[in-house]
């Protein structure tokens, strides 16, 4: 597939966008990546990352490797994860400690829409599809009100909690970050990030050998999970796709739970600056929430999020019509 360099930088953008959700329990990038049209060419293009890929490097040369696994694809989309976990991140977590009720709203909102836009995909319906639905749901629904463990102080731990986490990242609806915190890998994780991000910036080497060593071992179990599960996914896309589809549509009507915006809060824990932050809520009416629900604003916010779906649907759509995308489509089906 042809891209200019323009469309690379939107490429970015969506996995800044990824990236930030990522980041925050109870959000998916695979969501992300699925409202941005951007979910089967990366599913595809992280299967093609395989053993043929590096014959054929030895064989055609880097470019041909390159272009066969859509590397410029790839890289960008990771450009922009990386800077979105580096620096957004920060940013995120602020606005839901201090603006929680609105920002939930307008995630509330991106994934109503992307319910409907994923559900209209669906051409066709059957008991398989309908089971489909109903199981995503249940396993989606159960992940949200999970009860977190305490973090076990492991390299093997932290390997096993890449293999697992990267697999939600990838799937709508089920949240990578909450994942981890179930597992109670959370807080190394992000402490290792912070770790990282304070290294780099105080030229500090015995900081960064420490956060590579332990990124190093969350990423090649995230790399071995993402291989193996990419495949999977990738095989039901080509062969049971109206499965597949209902099944990430149950994923994210499952975890509307966890993103609705008001909230009762059971249990807390101590993050690693020693503040108490929520672990286990309950979803509660907007009349029942303590203080100022903002029950306006957070409607409008939640329009707002729905509203930036379709519009990005309409224009996707529009993008899709034009014959030289309609020709890099049919490319791309091809060498499926």
């Amino acid at each position: 597939m042809q891209r200019r360099l323009s469309d690379y930088l939107i490429v970015t953008l969506k996995g800044m966008a990824m990236g930030a959700a990522d980041v925050v329990p109870g959000v998916s990038g695979g969501t992300i990546a699925f409202i941005s049209g951007i979910y089967e060419e990366l599913i595809r293009s992280i299967h093609q990352v395989n053993l043929s890929a590096l014959k054929k490097w030895k064989k055609e040369g880097f470019r041909s490797m390159w272009s066969a696994v859509n590397g410029n694809f790839l890289l960008a989309l990771a450009l922009g994860i990386a800077i979105s976990i580096l620096s957004l991140a920060r940013f995120i977590s602020w606005l839901l400690k201090n603006h929680p009720i609105v920002v939930w709203a307008f995630f509330f909102g991106l994934v109503i829409a992307s319910i409907l836009f994923i559900g209209k995909q669906i051409s066709r319906w059957s008991a398989k599809v309908i089971a489909a639905v109903v199981l995503g749901i249940v396993v989606s629904y159960y992940i949200t009100i999970a009860e977190p463990v305490s973090s076990p102080d492991s390299y093997l731990y932290l390997f096993f909690s890449g293999f697992i986490a990267i697999i939600a990242m990838i799937l709508p609806g089920v949240s990578g970050a909450f994942i981890l915190l179930l597992m109670g890998s959370y807080e190394i994780v992000i402490n290792t990030i912070n770790q990282l991000r304070e290294g780099l910036f105080t030229a500090n080497t015995q900081l960064l050998g420490q956060a590579f060593l332990k990124l190093g071992v969350f990423g090649i179990g995230a790399i071995l999970g993402l291989k193996l599960f990419s495949g999977v996914l990738n095989w039901m896309f080509s062969n049971h796709k109206n499965t597949t589809l209902a099944l990430l549509t149950g994923f994210m009507i499952g975890s509307l739970n966890k993103i609705w915006p008001w909230k009762e809060t059971i249990t807390w824990r101590t993050n690693s600056h020693n503040e108490q932050v929520p672990v286990l809520q309950n979803s509660i009416s907007p009349f029942q929430f303590e203080g100022d629900n903002q029950l306006l604003l957070a409607c409008l916010i939640g329009v707002a999020g729905f509203l930036t779906i379709y519009f990005l649907e309409k224009i996707a759509v529009k993008a899709y019509n034009k014959p030289e995308i309609r020709g890099q489509k049919s490319e791309v089906g091809d060498q499926k």
